[in-house]
């Protein structure tokens, strides 16, 4: 549950424009923003440019910056991990030897997959596929038991789409005629670079998209599984063992946990339902070629240039993007992912600090007590359902900054510098999937961070029942000493108070203060929040957006955050001893500022659980009785609603 999904998709210049004051009462977005977006010019590398981006670019220049020294010499690793980052950021940068790689060091996974005749030749190397990462039409993987969050459980999942969402795959979606002759040509070009002749590679990818249509209509669309309680369907591993004969998955979990769970989770049930006529013996032609495409596609990201430019072609149709990245910049974004907590830990100690760090704890820890102040003195819960709340928000775990050590996971990374960088990165891939498995039957660890320090963005955990506040999303404008108090709280403290918010959303209420699946609530005060949720899901419902409408579903969860987290944050500010509510709400605008490619914006219509930006930004507001005061807010004014239909629920 994160403040802003696409965060680190884009970027842009953050610099003060007028605020048109006429406009504030019509449209609050247009009035702090309008000045900023008739300049703003999208970069041909990115979708969207914006307010919210600008960090992220600001953080990539500046570690670019540090990391040119490093591998310069001129700046030393601070520890062991930070000098294997250095000779993998190296190995990403050497795009010479990455050109006389070509596709060879690829080679042997295709071979593998080339030589399967049936099912049974996938069953009897099961574990190892699994070991390896190699696409399957069934995932597993461990997580928190949903119900027992104190335990390890095993997930069995389907696969993803090659469209963006389910809804795509409906015969009038107009984006999927547009988007599969792309999918298609970029797919078809890069297995003949990787040695397929036309008619071979033209067949391939005909079979993987007819495996994918098969796989459609069984799986969520985002708006389902936005609700994040359904994805726990417990079923027993004999009985989703049995929905197919072709796949043994009980002896390959015998093999990579050595145990073979007497449960598993399914977040996708209905997939499991069909699972069998999926893989019919029949259909192993396409199954096969949907599990080459995959690969070849998965690999281009660190082979050649070539590769890189034409692996990425799909991903830049989806976006509007009309340029891949520089090579130094793509380096860098490889490197950084794979190796994200060691540089987190070298942004977060370098430019954050144990000072900052404890000073925006206090903060947060400001924000809770507020939050548990207005939970005090609500007027729709029952004593008893206040007082269990109550008791979660007091058992939230708060973390501020980057961890305080690294993960020793990393301390497996080490880098063959004679090997390419494919086999690299296969390497830690296949470490990342042997720590996963090695979960199973130990307690979990719950000091482990799902975000390095150095994202712009931060996030709630339903299952941990903590919050997290990356360093990189801790400046400007979110927050500043340089800003007055107003304005932090219109910014970073409606974050914090958005993120605790989230704890009592529509998937985080069902969750209790130690993070299981149980319902603490009673009756009737469920059956209430459930009625005003509804009303948050009509407030968006519908809104015409980039040619599309607003899903009042999809997004309902962040936006019962969105208005938490700001009425929350408008009490704080309140509550300080110079108070500007002007300042408060053009912060809280300014924060929002973006501008994108229509392809981006539809794309984020269909499967981000976050509203657009410019709705964040002006509808909340409208909840809110103090707006209507601060800028002499009339009926018949563009941001005014009646106040029987304002949403008010934290």
């Amino acid at each position: 549950m994160r403040f802003n999904h696409f965060a680190n998709n884009v970027t842009a210049s953050h610099a003060d424009f007028p605020v048109d004051d006429s406009q504030l009462n019509q449209d609050l977005y247009a009035a702090v923003n309008g000045k900023w977006e008739e300049q703003a010019t999208i970069p041909g590398d990115h979708s969207s440019t914006g307010g919210f981006m600008d960090l992220v670019d600001g953080i990539e220049k500046t570690l670019m910056h540090d990391f040119a020294d490093l591998l310069a010499g001129n700046l030393k690793p601070d520890n062991a991990e930070m000098g294997e980052f250095k000779k993998f950021y190296a190995m990403s940068r050497d795009f010479t030897k990455r050109d006389a790689d070509g596709a060879t060091p690829l080679k042997p996974f295709l071979t593998k997959i080339e030589n399967l005749k049936s099912f049974a030749d996938l069953n009897a190397q099961l574990a190892d596929w699994y070991r390896a990462g190699l696409p399957a039409p069934i995932q597993i993987g461990i997580d928190p038991d949903m119900k027992d969050t104190s335990k390890y459980a095993l997930y069995v999942d389907a696969p993803s789409l090659i469209l963006p969402d389910k809804t795509y795959y409906a015969k009038d979606n107009p984006a999927a005629k547009q988007l599969l002759p792309v999918y298609t040509q970029m797919a078809t070009k890069l297995l003949t670079m990787v040695g397929y002749d036309q008619d071979a590679a033209a067949k391939m990818v005909e079979q993987t998209k007819q495996f994918d249509a098969l796989i459609a209509p069984h799986v969520k669309s985002s708006e389902e599984a936005a609700d994040y309680v359904k994805m726990y369907n417990p079923r027993p591993l004999a009985t989703v063992d049995a929905a197919t004969d072709k796949l043994d998955l009980t002896a390959a979990l015998k093999d990579l946990i050595h145990d073979a769970p007497e449960t598993v989770i399914l977040p996708q049930p209905t997939y499991f339902d069909a699972v069998g006529d999926l893989l019919a013996e029949a259909n192993f032609p396409l199954v096969k070629s949907w599990m080459l495409v995959k690969t070849v596609i998965a690999a281009s990201g660190v082979l050649s240039e070539d590769f890189r430019q034409v692996g990425g072609t799909y991903g830049r149709a989806l976006s509007g993007q009309k340029e891949a990245r520089s090579q130094a910049k793509s380096a860098y974004r490889l490197a950084t992912t794979y190796f994200d907590q060691v540089v987190g830990d070298y942004y977060g100690r370098r430019y954050f600090g144990e000072t900052a760090k404890a000073d925006v704890r206090e903060m947060v820890l400001k924000m809770a007590g507020v939050y548990q102040n207005r939970l005090k003195n609500n007027d729709w819960l029952s004593a008893e359902t206040r007082r269990k709340a109550i008791v979660k928000l007091q058992k939230l775990t708060i973390k501020v900054g980057y961890p305080d050590k690294i993960d020793p996971l990393y301390a497996k990374f080490t880098v063959d510098t004679d090997a390419s960088l494919f086999a690299n990165t296969q390497r830690f891939d296949e470490l990342v999937i042997a720590d996963n498995f090695s979960h199973w039957g130990q307690p979990v660890d719950r000091k482990r961070w799902d975000m390095s320090a150095n994202t712009v963005n931060a996030y709630y955990s339903p299952s941990n029942n903590e919050i997290v506040f990356p360093a990189a999303i801790l400046q400007a404008p979110f927050y500043s000493l340089k800003q007055t108090s107003s304005q932090n709280y219109g910014g970073i403290g409606a974050v914090m108070a958005h993120e605790i918010s989230h704890a009592f959303d529509n998937n985080g209420a069902q969750f209790d203060e130690f993070g299981n699946l149980n319902n603490w609530w009673t009756d009737a005060d469920l059956a209430h929040f459930k009625d005003l949720s509804k009303a948050m899901i009509a407030e968006f419902d519908g809104i015409p957006f980039a040619g599309q409408k607003v899903n009042g579903k999809l997004t309902v969860s962040e936006n019962i955050a969105d208005a938490g987290g700001l009425s929350c944050a408008l009490e704080a500010a309140k509550s300080a001893d110079v108070i500007n509510l002007r300042e408060f709400f053009v912060n809280w605008a300014q924060i929002w500022r973006m501008k994108s490619t229509t392809e981006h914006m539809q794309l984020l219509l269909s499967i981000d659980v976050h509203a657009p930006n410019r709705l964040r930004a002006n509808v909340q507001v409208k909840n809110l009785d103090d707006f209507y005061s601060t800028f002499n807010v009339q009926p018949g004014d563009g941001m005014y609603l009646a106040p029987e239909k304002r949403v008010k629920i934290w």
